[in-house]
């Protein structure tokens, strides 16, 4: 009687296990569901002008090039409660009502030293709210720098495994004989 139920079962996750590559292959981000995001398209622009900022292209992809800015997005949409997201959309909005005022152009439209400033005086403001923005915004910016496949295959050099293992160097042997 269990022998019956034992086969029914092998059968059911063999076939299960058979189908599962074709059933994978099938992926791709065309077929995957789209997610609903935090932020419109204006702000989403805005943003990456703003993770570009933080970490500007140089002889190394800058964060925008990196897709930074979707990172922030979606850590702050699915990790972060509702008050970091509002934090997050009334930033962006604070950032280019300041660019327009101070600048008389759009925050993406400004050049690399005013936008430098622009968010250097976020830093140095009294208002907790711009600190909060500024201090989210850069600290996923460079969380989601330097854990991004670039920079940890080809600058970093980031090795799964602490170390290699080689098998044919007597470890075991050289601890030995330093005792004696």
């Amino acid at each position: 009687m269990k022998r019956r139920l034992a086969l029914k079962s092998l059968a059911a996750t063999v076939g299960g296990l058979v189908s599962l590559p074709a059933w994978a292959n099938g992926w791709s981000p065309e077929t995957l569901p789209t997610r609903s995001s935090l932020l419109n398209t204006a702000q989403e622009a805005l943003l990456a002008e703003v993770v570009e900022t933080i970490i500007p292209k140089t002889d190394t992809p800058g964060a925008k090039e990196l897709g930074i800015h979707q990172f922030v997005q979606t850590m702050v949409k699915d990790c972060f409660e509702k008050q970091a997201q509002e934090t997050l959309a009334n930033g962006l909005t604070t950032v280019d009502d300041l660019a327009k005022q101070r600048y008389g152009k759009s925050f993406a439209a400004a050049d690399t030293a005013q936008r430098t400033e622009l968010l250097g005086s976020f830093s140095q403001s009294t208002d907790p709210a711009q600190k909060g923005f500024l201090q989210l915004v850069k600290g996923l910016t460079i969380r989601g720098y330097m854990t991004s496949e670039y920079v940890m295959t080809n600058l970093t050099k980031f090795q799964f495994a602490p170390g290699y293992y080689h098998g044919c160097v007597p470890v075991v042997a050289k601890a030995v004989t330093e005792k004696k």
